[in-house]
């Protein structure tokens, strides 16, 4: 089988044009990326200085043999902090139950009611199928019009940036994490994620599920008061 390589332009101008073509797409494939940074850079805290506020979601992030893995252990983590702190009052988990045998938000619950946050306080989105969805849901299912948005350092400004999107109003503590292989992973990910954020903004597409209106939310901050 014979292989054919791509030819370089012969001319002066055609090899211009062609380095000029190369640039404008590594500046067009950028751009979701600067949108992220630009748009989330005064929107992030950390648990020390957050605001005190409410709501926090909390953005499923796999399974490990039915418990949370170490970064969604570490997402949950922050989040029971910043309840025993007296900084939130209810904690919205949201993340994938689209299988039987596959339950992101009850595992999350149950970790946090290990690590000390009421049972009555938390509230499972179980079709939180990805960020654009969980965001939404918050809103349009949930009714949470201000939140704090926990994830790690690399997904949180796609978080921040495509609630607000939703019209959910939020800071994003971003959870540090262990610079492994999953770190550089989802680091990766995410510059291909921006590019769907960005369509996400743009088109608002409806979640894959979106379902009545639930009043958990609002049940949970009144148990409270």
């Amino acid at each position: 089988m014979k292989i054919v390589r791509p030819r370089l332009p012969r001319t002066r101008a055609g090899r211009r044009r062609l380095v000029q073509a190369v640039m404008a797409g590594c500046v067009l494939a950028l751009l979701p990326t600067t949108w992220l940074y630009v748009s989330t850079g005064d929107r992030l805290r950390t648990t020390a200085d957050v605001p005190r506020t409410e709501v926090a979601v909390v953005f499923g992030a796999g399974l490990w043999n039915g418990e949370p893995s170490p970064y969604l252990a570490h997402r949950l983590d922050a989040a029971a902090g910043l309840y025993r702190a007296g900084r939130i009052e209810v904690v919205l988990v949201t993340g994938d139950n689209s299988r039987e045998d596959y339950d992101e938000p009850d595992a999350m619950r149950a970790y946090l009611t290990r690590h000390g946050v009421p049972d009555a306080r938390i509230v499972s989105d179980y079709a939180g199928f990805d960020t654009w969805d969980s965001c939404v849901r918050a809103k349009k299912i949930f009714g949470v019009d201000e939140a704090v948005l926990i994830s790690q350092d690399f997904h949180i400004r796609r978080a921040v940036a495509l609630c607000r999107e939703a019209g959910v109003a939020s800071y994003g503590v971003g959870v540090p994490a262990k610079r492994d292989a999953t770190w550089y992973y989802g680091g990766v990910r995410e510059i291909f994620a921006s590019g769907k954020a960005a369509l996400d903004a743009v088109l608002e597409p409806d979640p894959r599920f979106l379902g009545p209106e639930e009043p958990g939310v609002e049940r949970a901050l009144a148990a409270g008061r």
